[in-house]
């Protein structure tokens, strides 16, 4: 069970939760929630004992050298963080991991019943999967609910996938037959594009959380870091003659289907985010 000690009164506290591996294409949902960690600067207040959920052999310790120079272990695990400094006048609760290798079910539980305890009214998982998309495109980005009130308000729809699924889809089944609301964010990864970090798939899924929440999570760097990664795969389609056509037929495909971000309501919605990242800039 974990065990919070010493934990301050929480403002109707929502859950975010990503994890490291199979639902992480281009490492796309660990790096999203690392990076609004960072900007909401969230305190660790617990982890899961690494010894119940992971086999070592399959994700191994590391060794690392701390602030100080002292080398030390890293022992794979979930951590629980807590941010109170967030704009959006209630507290956020994430659930920073890698995919278990064993007893999902001890595992889900253990994070179920702290979001029972917390009184966790929203969970909201971030995911990134591999897909037939071209990278000279806007990434898509989806969301599902299997929460009718939660899916009538955003104007989504549950998820009709069918097949295997990871941590994330099990975790969202249990949340929704314990009664806690949840939105599931996935952002769409070019397969031929996806052994290495894509910061371009990061933005978008980044871009679409402060949708979501309706708030303003600041960029830093992740806008150059995206040009470059696209410059890059360019670089990589210019190279070879059929990644180069498989882009164009994958461009091709999508042009002529009707996107959602040309619609004049996605539009809208830009230019209201870009008008409140203005007034909240400093400068």
């Amino acid at each position: 069970m974990i065990q919070l000690e010493d934990l301050p009164e929480l403002r109707d506290p929502i859950m975010i939760a990503a994890f490291e591996g199979w639902n992480d294409a281009g490492e796309t949902a660990s790096a999203t929630l690392a990076h609004v960690i960072r900007s909401w600067e969230a305190e660790p207040v617990a982890a899961l004992d690494p010894e119940d959920y992971y086999d070592f052999q399959v994700t191994r310790p590391r060794a690392v050298f701390d602030s100080d120079g002292h080398r030390a272990l890293r022992w794979p695990t979930t951590r629980i963080l807590i941010a109170q400094n967030t704009p959006l006048e209630r507290d956020v609760i994430f659930v920073q991991g890698i995919e278990p290798s064993m007893r999902w079910m001890t595992f889900y539980g253990e994070l179920l019943d702290l979001a029972k305890d917390l009184e966790v009214s929203l969970l909201i998982t971030l995911g990134g999967l591999l897909a037939d998309v071209p990278h000279t495109r806007p990434i898509p980005v989806t969301i599902t609910s299997e929460h009718p009130e939660t899916r009538l308000r955003f104007d989504l729809h549950a998820s009709q996938y069918e097949g295997p699924t990871g941590i994330i889809g099990v975790l969202v089944d249990a949340a929704h037959e314990a009664g806690i609301a949840t939105m599931s964010v996935w952002a769409a990864v070019p397969h031929y594009a996806g052994g290495s970090p894509s910061p371009k798939a990061t933005l978008a899924l980044l871009t679409r959380l402060e949708e979501v929440l309706d708030t303003i999570i600041g960029h830093d760097d992740l806008p150059e870091q995206a040009r470059a990664w696209e410059h890059g795969v360019d670089e990589l389609a210019q190279s070879d003659d059929e990644v180069a056509e498989y882009v164009q037929t994958l461009e091709e495909a999508q042009d002529t289907t009707e996107l959602p971000e040309a619609s004049g309501d996605a539009i809208a919605r830009e230019f209201e985010r870009y008008l409140r990242r203005r007034d909240d800039d400093p400068q």
